[in-house]
């Protein structure tokens, strides 16, 4: 899955949950019209027409529309507060929301494999495409396309994982009616075999996409870093605060589309408590007010002193020397 879409920048303007959140319903809404109308076009037309291709590009409309659907209910749930079982929010609801479409893909492509596969099975059954089914997987490809330009831009706008997920679905169904174009296209001059060919490599594609998403959802489950530029970007913000005089142990974990951050900043030793507390709370406010970070907890460490952070604990029953 291609989240690095929202590493453009590795500071950002600060959206509310609010604008997140109409943002995605906007956008699924539009895309849930498109593959409504596209899943009845195409597997209506595929039956008729006798192409297997189309039908299966028809099954990969209605995962996207079944895909919607889940997006639509994680942002409902994503956008709640805060509470006692939840503390850092629910904004995690985005990511299982991403976990569930790269399962849902994984699912309809591991299928067409299936279908396809008993298709190359007996050739000789294969029956010759009607042209009009040609016609449709065109006007599903510039669909398609169109949908994904206009989900990704809003996803890159405000910032969601989840919906860069969704988009590369609509991509993913772009390039399959591109395939299954190509396969009626060799049905039509001859040769009836390309049809179920194009639907094994559509099913292909959906697969390794699936796939994709899953793999890089469950590890943002379990708390994986943001990248390095974005990390190191935090770091100097931290460094620019005013009494801070240098940090350590910048480490971040994911929250949905969210970063939580740790960090250690060093202040000179001197410093009264309540000082280096006040140096504390604007450094983090600063780090919250330019990146895409939900918390920032911060330890305070006397400069070029001993940092007893990291010296190694006493072994049970051992005695300091």
């Amino acid at each position: 899955m291609n989240f690095n879409e929202l590493a453009d920048e590795a500071e950002d303007s600060q959206h509310s949950q609010a604008e997140r959140s109409a943002a995605a319903s906007r956008s699924t809404w539009v895309s849930v019209g498109v593959n409504l109308v596209l899943t009845i076009l195409q597997v209506l037309v595929g039956v008729l027409a006798k192409s297997q291709g189309l039908v299966a590009d028809g099954i990969h409309s209605l995962s996207d529309l079944v895909a919607d659907f889940v997006v639509l209910l994680a942002s409902h749930h994503s956008k709640k507060d805060a509470d006692a079982d939840h503390p850092y929010g629910h904004q995690r609801f985005e990511t299982a929301a991403s976990l569930v479409l790269g399962a849902l893909l994984l699912a309809v492509g591991v299928g067409m494999l299936w279908s396809a596969a008993r298709k190359l099975e007996a050739p000789e059954s294969v029956p010759t495409v009607h042209i009009v089914a040609l016609w449709v997987a065109g006007g599903a490809l510039i669909a398609k396309e169109l949908l994904f330009r206009y989900m990704l831009t809003v996803a890159k706008r405000v910032k969601s994982s989840m919906l860069v997920a969704n988009a590369w679905h609509a991509r993913s169904d772009a390039a399959s009616s591109l395939v299954v174009g190509v396969g009626i296209i060799g049905n039509l001059a001859g040769y009836p075999i390309l049809d179920p060919i194009a639907a094994l490599i559509v099913g292909f594609m959906v697969t390794r996409m699936g796939w994709s998403f899953s793999w890089d959802a469950l590890h943002d489950l379990m708390d994986r870093a943001v990248d390095e530029q974005e990390v190191q970007a935090i770091r100097m913000t931290l460094l620019e605060t005013p009494g801070v005089s240098d940090v350590h142990d910048v480490r971040t974990r994911k929250m949905g589309d969210m970063v939580v951050v740790d960090a250690h900043i060093e202040v000179v030793a001197s410093l009264t408590v309540e000082a280096g507390h006040d140096i504390a709370v604007q450094a983090r406010q600063r780090v919250m007010q330019r990146h895409r970070v939900l918390n920032l907890m911060t330890h305070v460490d006397p400069w070029r002193r001993p940092d007893l952070d990291h010296d190694k604990p006493l072994r049970s029953g051992s005695a300091p020397e």
